[in-house]
Formats: structure tokens, C-alpha cells, sequence
């Protein structure tokens, strides 16, 4: 048997919602933040050049700074987060810090509300929701030490120390805020996947069941029903009759293997009917049999039900005559299967009893029909089985 490779796909989005919802969001707000802070950054910086900042180093800085937060923002939001992305980030704004004494104007730093602490907040917020925290701390660190610096050496110690604390604050708070989501949100996703396996589960043992049914549907209605046939005498044996019903009962589980291995479209209902009757050249039935088409699975299961209830009048009814109807119209199909026996109380059948529960009602069920059974003693039996799937 040649041995076939297996491949490993990547978990679909659909596996993980409430990750892919946090990834979609922590994805297109920090790309916007840091895209709306580098144009408005462009517009703020430029006209405030009071020396010491040097035009020279200001309008190349914003330029750069400009440019990286545009495309920051392309390239995360078309392929995500990614370390070099993150990294190059802090860099730049660390950099940037450091130069404040060349790139603010003295008259604007204080009060932590200058576009360079602006940028530094942005960048540190940004870090720790794009990062791992192992990573993202120390990038916070980094950006407030170098924004630190940078005012310290422009003269300002108290915006120094001031928009140092802000952003050990901002970079703490983001960080445990971050770290609580995305722990949580991997425990919904761990859940929902539990939920899944378990739901996928039931559908196989909710399969599994219906074919054992199925299966003990088809052995109790063939060759089950010709032993219990002649086991009661109503098939006298050895006989042309017996051979020929054995031989029918043995192409009908063929052709139920031949069906369900190869399922098809709409089939001929009323051929299936006469097959049925074919079957039963002991039992004396009067058909009316309307030409009818529909779904393979449901021809099935109507003409098993009919045979069922057949079997049912050879082997509780003998010598009754019974009749077959197939009718059509714009909303059922029906076939009803009539004999004039002794009848029977149905509420006093024993829940052990196989035939009417699993190989009538419980095929029709399974086709998404139904089976009525109307008997009393010494009144027949009428058993009528609808399906509605027509249009």
C-alpha cells in the first residue's frame, strides 16, 4: 500500500475567531496611530524653528519620520506585525529623542504635549500591543531613556522626568492590558476548538449510529424477515418460492451496498414499488402505481418502508389481501400499503419490537417523512408514509 504524506495546513481564521479578531484590531489601530502621528507631526514640527533646532537636521528628520510612519502603516496593515517592523520603530523614535535638543523648540517641549512626546507615547503604546512582552518592555524602556535624554540635554529636566514617568506608565498599563487579552482570548479560542471537536465528534457518532441502524433495518427486513417466515411456516420449504426469495433478499443488500457506495439523482419510485411487490410472490396485492420520481435516498427508504410493512402482513396476516398505492401531487408523495387482517392495537406494541419503530417510522424519519399506522383489532391495517420534499 503506497503511504501517503501528510500535510500540516495552517489553522484557519474560522479556528481561531476570537485570535484573529484581536490580531485584526491590534493590527489596524496601531498602523493608524502611528500614521495619523507622523502626519500630524509633519504639520506641527515644521514651523516651530526657534534655535537651538537646526532647519538643517529638523526637515530631513520629518521627512524620514514621515515616509517610515506611511509606510509602517502600508506594511502592517497588508502583512501584519513582524519583529524588524517593531524594532525599526523604536529605533527611530529613539533616535528621535535623543536629538530633541536640535528638533524642539524650547518653547514647546514642556507640558508633555510636543509632537516628539506625542511620538514617543505612539511608539511605546504601539510596541507593546504589536510585540511579545519579553520584547516589548525593554522597547518601551529604550524609547523613554532615549526621549529622557534627549530633554535633559535640551535643558528641560523636569518635562525629563515628567513624560519618563507618562510613558513607564503607558508601557506598564499597555503591556498587563495586552498580555490579560490575549491570555484570555486564547483561552475563548482553546474553548471554541474543544467546542468543535466535540460537535464534530457527535456528528461522527450520530453517523455511525444512523448506519447501524440502517444496517439492522436492512437485515431485519430481508433475510431476518424470510427466516422468521419460515421459522413461522408462512414460506413452506425447501421450495422454488424460498430459493427464489432468498435470491431476491441477497440482490436487495446488494443493491443498498451498490447504492450507497454510489448515490445518485431522482429514480423511479413506482420501479422500485414493483421490485418490492416482485419480492413477495406469496402475498396477493392489488398496486395502483403512480409514475413517480425522487431522490435515490428517499426512494429508498419509502420502498424499504412498503417492503416492511409487506413482510409485516405475510408473517402476522397470512392469506389477507393487501393493496399498494403511489400517488403524487404538488405536496407529498404517498404511498399507502392497506390489508384487510386482523389488525392490531398499535399502543400495545412492545418497545422492543424492531419492525414499525426502526424499519417504517425511523426510515422515513431518517428522510425527513413520516409514517402513520391506523389499526384496531379486526379492522386491518393501513400504513401510510409521506414525504414532502416535492415542489
Amino acid at each position: 500500500m503506497p503511504v501517503v504524506a501528510a500535510t500540516t495546513l495552517p489553522p484557519s481564521p474560522l479556528d481561531r475567531p476570537a485570535g484573529g479578531a484581536f490580531t485584526l484590531i491590534f493590527t489596524t489601530l496601531p498602523a493608524l496611530l502611528r500614521l495619523t502621528c507622523g502626519l500630524v507631526a509633519a504639520v506641527v514640527a515644521l514651523p516651530v524653528r526657534t534655535p537651538p533646532v537646526r532647519v538643517s537636521l529638523l526637515v530631513p528628520a520629518i521627512v524620514a519620520l514621515t515616509a517610515w510612519s506611511v509606510w509602517y502603516a502600508v506594511r502592517a496593515l497588508r502583512y501584519g506585525f513582524t519583529g524588524p517592523l517593531v524594532a525599526g520603530d523604536v529605533a527611530l523614535t529613539t533616535a528621535a529623542g535623543l536629538a530633541i535638543p536640535w528638533l524642539v523648540a524650547p518653547e514647546v517641549l514642556p507640558g508633555e504635549g510636543s509632537w516628539m512626546a506625542v511620538l514617543a507615547s505612539t511608539t511605546v503604546i504601539n510596541a507593546q500591543a504589536t510585540a511579545p512582552a519579553r520584547w516589548s518592555v525593554p522597547a518601551g524602556l529604550l524609547v523613554t531613556a532615549g526621549y529622557a535624554t534627549g530633554a535633559s540635554l535640551a535643558g528641560n529636566p523636569v518635562e525629563a522626568r515628567a513624560h519618563a514617568g507618562t510613558l513607564l506608565v503607558q508601557t506598564g498599563c499597555t503591556a498587563v492590558m495586552t498580555a490579560v487579552m490575549r491570555r484570555r482570548i486564547g483561552r475563548a479560542d482553546a474553548a471554541f476548538a474543544e467546542y468543535q471537536r466535540l460537535s464534530r465528534d457527535a456528528v461522527v457518532g450520530r453517523a455511525a449510529r444512523e448506519a447501524e441502524r440502517r444496517q439492522n433495518r436492512d437485515l431485519h427486513d430481508t433475510v431476518l424477515a424470510t427466516l422468521t417466515m419460515v421459522g413461522l411456516g408462512a414460506v413452506p420449504g425447501p421450495s422454488g418460492a424460498l430459493r427464489e426469495r432468498c435470491a431476491a433478499d441477497l440482490r436487495s443488500l446488494t443493491a443498498l451496498a451498490d447504492a450507497r457506495a454510489t448515490p445518485g439523482g431522482a429514480v423511479a419510485l413506482d420501479e422500485r414499488l414493483r421490485t418490492v411487490l416482485a419480492r413477495l410472490p406469496e402475498l396477493t396485492v392489488d398496486a395502483t402505481l403512480a409514475p413517480c420520481r425522487v431522490p435515490a435516498t428517499v426512494a429508498a427508504a419509502l420502498a424499504d418502508s412498503a417492503a416492511a410493512a409487506l413482510a409485516n402482513v405475510v408473517r402476522h396476516a397470512p392469506g389477507a389481501a393487501a393493496t399498494v398505492r403511489l400517488t403524487e401531487d404538488a405536496e407529498a408523495v404517498v404511498v399507502e400499503v392497506a390489508d384487510d387482517g386482523p389488525g392490531f392495537d398499535p399502543a400495545t406494541v412492545p418497545a422492543h419490537r424492531y419492525g414499525l419503530r426502526e424499519s417504517i417510522h425511523g426510515r422515513m424519519i431518517s428522510v425527513g417523512g413520516r409514517a402513520v399506522v391506523t389499526s384496531a383489532p379486526g379492522a386491518g391495517t393501513r400504513i401510510r408514509l409521506e414525504w414532502s420534499g416535492v415542489h
